[in-house]
Order: C-alpha cells, then structure tokens, then sequence
C-alpha cells in the first residue's frame, strides 16, 4: 500500500488557517506549536497528533538551532512530506530549509515581494496603498523571500484600521492557503 502525502502544520495562534485545512481534509499529521495556542484544541479536537515544543526564551541567548532540530525530528518522526508554516511565531534555523527544501510553504499577509516582515499590514497602511493582499510562498533562508507560489489581492477600504485590515486578509487566506496545499498533496511533492 503507497502511503498518501502527509503535512506538517506550525503554528503558534488561534488555528483558524489549520481549521480551514482540516474542513478541506488535508492529510495533517502532525500540528507542532511553540506556545500554548488554540491550534493545538483544533489539532487534538480532531484527533490529529499535537505536539507543544514550547520556546521559553526570547532573548539573545535563545539557541535557535538546536530548537529547530527539535521541531526537524517531530516533523521527520511523523513522517511529514509537506510543511505548512500558519502564523508559527519562531523564525526557523537553516536546517529547517536543508531538511525540507521546497516541501515547506508559509503564508504572510501582504503581496510580497512587498511589506515583508511581522508587522505587513501596517506597513501597507502606513505607506497608503489601495490594495494589499496575501501570498504563499516557499520557505528560504531569507524571511518572506522564497519563491511565490499564488498570491490574492485585498482592497484598503476607507477607515480601515490593522484590525479590520488584517482580519479581510485572514479571511482570504483562510481559501487561498488550504487550496495550494490541497494542489500540492493531490499533485505530489519529489524528495
């Protein structure tokens, strides 16, 4: 029997992305947080293995490397072919990318190659444009700079603050997100 693809699901929020997977029936294996997050409710509520690898230092002295050999090994020990970054809050070690190559996918709220970084919508407010978005794309070294794989637009309204801002982006990508992975797991990934 040839075994499906399996992904991998890194969060650090709410769930509300890995939620949408879920309801698309991705084949999630595993959802690995760094914090104690509502993901990891909707990880064990649908009985999909969760695993809480927390980080409990934000300092200068935090050892990324060896905690991204951590998060490499749970992945590698539940067999996972694709990686979906949702909202994961620790920014990843080399090794991570060696490990996994093009089978890592992250999703950032803003059309890039524009307004990368954590803070995306504010930035695309504060530099008032009319249109901002969302886009997946591949996992790199370089934070929010690896290939795209699709992108969405989403307007700027009028009086629209980085709440109301962020939560139309999320709203998309609550589709866009689980339709590439879907594409990926049903079209295949080669090692």
């Amino acid at each position: 029997m040839v075994r499906g693809m399996q992904v991998g699901v890194l969060a650090s929020g709410s769930g509300t992305i890995l939620g949408a997977m879920l309801e698309r029936r991705i084949p999630v294996a595993v959802v690995i947080a760094d914090r104690k997050c509502g993901a990891l409710d909707i990880a064990s509520d649908a009985g999909v293995a969760a695993e809480l690898l927390e980080r409990t230092d934000f300092g200068k002295s935090f050892d990324r490397a060896a905690y991204t050999d951590q998060v490499v090994a749970a992945l590698q020990e539940h067999g996972v072919d694709l990686v979906a970054i949702a909202g994961f809050g620790t920014i990843l070690a080399p090794a991570f990318v060696e490990a996994f190559g093009n089978h890592a996918l992250n999703t950032h709220p803003a059309l890039l190659p524009n307004f990368k970084g954590w803070h995306a919508v504010r930035d695309a407010l504060d530099a008032g444009v009319d249109v901002t978005g969302c886009t997946v794309h591949l996992v790199t070294e370089d934070v929010d700079a690896g290939p795209i794989v699709a992108q969405r637009e989403v307007p700027v309204l009028p009086g629209d603050t980085e709440e109301t801002l962020h939560e139309r982006i999320k709203e998309v990508e609550r589709s866009l997100y689980p339709e590439v992975i879907e594409k990926m797991v049903r079209e295949g990934v080669s090692k």
